[in-house]
C-alpha cells in the first residue's frame, strides 16, 4: 500500500465529522495520521465506522485514534509503515501516550515474516516493560482497524456493564434501606407505612425525625396531631417506648 497525502481523493480531508443515524460512540482520528495514509484505506475506515455506527471526528491529537464509547476513552497508535518508520520513535511515542491514557493499545501491521521478526527484536529491546503499552500485531491494514474497533467496542461494553451493575447494586441497596426505614418507623404505635413514607419525603432520616418537634412535624407533613404527638413521645419519653404496647 502506498503512502502519501490526499492528492486525488480527499473524502476525509475537508470534513471533520461523519454522522450516523444511530451512534454507538465517537472515533477521533489524528489529522497527522490521516495525512500519511492512502485515500482508499481512509475510505475503508469511513465505511467501516459508518457501518459500526461510530461518528468520526478528525482532530490534531497525540494518539492516532481515540474511541469514546460506553463512558470509556480508549486510545490507539496505529503503525501502518513499520518497514520504513524509525522503530525507536514508535516505542518512545507509545510510552509518552501511555502516560496520558489508562486504556491504550499499539496496533502494528506486520505483513511479512521479516517485519514480524524485526518487531520482536525491537519490542524486547524497547517495549517489553511491565506496565507498558499493549502491542497488537496484525497482518494487514483492514484487519488492524477492525481489531481497533473491536477492542474499543468490547472495552466500552465492559465499562457500561460495570456501570449498570453498580447502579443496580446501589438501587437494591437503596430499596433495602427504605424497607428497613419503613419497618422501624412503622413500628411506632399509630404510624403506618403511608405515614412512614410521608416522614421520609418531608423530614428524612430516622435521626431527623427523632429530633423533630410535634409542631415541626405538623408544619411539614399532613399527619394528624395525635400521630405527631405519638412520634415525638416515642423518641423522647422512655416510659412510652419502653412500656407495653396495646393494639
Amino acid at each position: 500500500m502506498s503512502r502519501g497525502g490526499f492528492n486525488d481523493s480527499r473524502s476525509l480531508s475537508n470534513t471533520t465529522s461523519l454522522s450516523t443515524s444511530c451512534c454507538n460512540g465517537v472515533c477521533v482520528m489524528s489529522s497527522t495520521w490521516r495525512d500519511a495514509q492512502n485515500p482508499s484505506f481512509l475510505n475503508f475506515i469511513s465505511r467501516f465506522l459508518n457501518e459500526s455506527s461510530f461518528r468520526l471526528n478528525i482532530l490534531p491529537i497525540a494518539p492516532d485514534f481515540i474511541f469514546i464509547f460506553g463512558g470509556l476513552s480508549v486510545a490507539f497508535m496505529f503503525v501502518t509503515n513499520w518497514d520504513v518508520i524509525d522503530k525507536e520513535s514508535v516505542f518512545r511515542k507509545a510510552e509518552k501516550v501511555k502516560e496520558q491514557f489508562a486504556s491504550f493499545y499499539v496496533v502494528i501491521t506486520l505483513p511479512s515474516k521479516e517485519q514480524n521478526d524485526s518487531f520482536i527484536r525491537f519490542y524486547f529491546k524497547y517495549g517489553g516493560q511491565p506496565g507498558g503499552p499493549t502491542f497488537v500485531p496484525v497482518r494487514d491494514f483492514e484487519m488492524g482497524f477492525e481489531k481497533i474497533v473491536k477492542i474499543a467496542h468490547s472495552r466500552g461494553v465492559c465499562k457500561r456493564q460495570d456501570v449498570l451493575a453498580k447502579l443496580k447494586a446501589e438501587k437494591e441497596k437503596s430499596v433495602q434501606a427504605m424497607e428497613i426505614y419503613q419497618q422501624v418507623v412503622a413500628s411506632i404505635p399509630g404510624v403506618d407505612s403511608h405515614d412512614a413514607n410521608v416522614l421520609y419525603q418531608t423530614i428524612g432520616s430516622i435521626e431527623a425525625i427523632a429530633k423533630s418537634s410535634k409542631e415541626y412535624i405538623l408544619e411539614t407533613t399532613d399527619l394528624s396531631p395525635t400521630t405527631a404527638e405519638t412520634i415525638t413521645r416515642f423518641f423522647r419519653d422512655p416510659k412510652f417506648y419502653l412500656g407495653p404496647k396495646i393494639g
